[in-house]
């Protein structure tokens, strides 16, 4: 494996794309965001032909630029997704990386009044913006959604609230089943706060004063605010968490605002949307540390529940914790191209 780059044999076009509605976000954020849009080989030489779209979102704390990152004997994910289509893996496609990164270090890529609107930008802005400019073939069946951890959540949600633009997802560790994999995070928080008195903010204002992850509580503290800004904050934008930062008591009425985003409990409700989607891949390590396996299950025995048919669906639970996992994106990726032609 070598330790740089090699040419695609597709192409990445590079942009800059102005959002409407994320100007004037409540953390004062870019509105002005980088989009990547992956061209698969042939896609010049063939100008009749239209393409499937898959959108890749990030996991928490992370942004575009990040699945260039190259670690010891891996290759990043986009030279990884040029070799799905170069070896004929899967159909040829479109591969879209949406940036929705905050102050927080992420958006869970919902709108919302404590962070902005992540969700409208993601499907009302980008979608028709990729659609107008590149040949997609511009349905829900055949545009998907990809994503980990928080991108997996974001995943799992986009296709049932807004089924008129994806029809097939594949989530990888999402966020699910929230009672084992948000609660057992609050003990440890309410721990974190007593060195700040019980207060987040004081520990966000010695967050931004220094250099950032140098504490123990910092990763921590920062995706319990960030969820919370995102899941749980007022009309005029005021955070509350779902629990007291004293005694760790869960506060009823905001823990049921996070419960009402489980993708497990969501699923009911979205029963159609679901059904009429081409694929979902579902997957998870074993050991998360969040427990992701768990969440993983449940919303596979939902989608039971709900009649989603199981040729419709890959669930698998393999051998990992929930780092070092991106070595299963090329699967989900060919995997959903496939779905999206058959």
């Amino acid at each position: 494996m070598l330790p740089w780059s090699a040419d695609l044999a597709g192409h990445l076009d590079e942009h800059v794309m102005g959002s409407d509605l994320l100007r004037g976000n409540p953390l004062g954020d870019p509105h002005q965001r980088p989009l990547l849009v992956y061209l698969p080989p042939g896609y010049d030489g063939e100008p009749a032909r239209n393409y499937p779209s898959v959108y890749v979102i990030q996991g928490y704390t992370g942004h575009v630029a990040m699945w260039r990152n190259r670690s010891a004997f891996r290759q990043p994910f986009p030279e990884l997704a040029d070799a799905v289509f170069a070896g004929g893996q899967a159909p040829p496609a479109i591969v879209v990386y949406v940036d929705a990164w905050t102050s927080y270090g992420g958006s869970q890529f919902v709108d919302s009044p404590g962070t902005g609107r992540y969700h409208s930008y993601l499907c009302d802005e980008v979608v028709p913006w990729v659609d107008a400019r590149y040949r997609t073939l511009a349905d829900p069946g055949h545009r998907a959604i990809m994503g980990k951890s928080s991108g997996g959540f974001g995943a799992m949600i986009t296709p049932m609230l807004r089924p008129e633009l994806f029809g097939a997802l594949a989530t990888h560790a999402g966020d699910a089943l929230y009672e084992y994999c948000y609660i057992p995070e609050f003990p440890a928080a309410v721990r974190h706060l007593r060195r700040y008195g019980g207060d987040i903010w004081r520990w966000w204002d010695d967050f931004r004063s220094r250099t950032a992850f140098t504490r123990e509580e910092d990763m921590s503290l920062l995706a319990l605010l960030g969820v919370a800004a995102c899941f749980s904050a007022r009309e005029d934008g005021t955070v509350e968490l779902p629990f007291d930062p004293v005694t760790g008591v869960l506060r009823p009425a905001v823990w049921q605002r996070w419960l009402d985003w489980d993708p497990v409990r969501m699923a009911a409700g979205h029963a159609d949307a679901l059904r009429g989607l081409r694929g979902i891949w579902i997957d998870a390590g074993t050991k998360d540390e969040f427990h992701l396996d768990l969440g993983a299950e449940a919303f596979r025995a939902a989608l039971k529940d709900i009649g989603v048919p199981d040729d419709l669906v890959h669930f698998e639970l393999f051998d990992a914790g929930h780092m070092g996992i991106d070595y299963r994106y090329p699967m989900s990726l060919a995997w959903l191209c496939r779905q999206m032609t058959k």
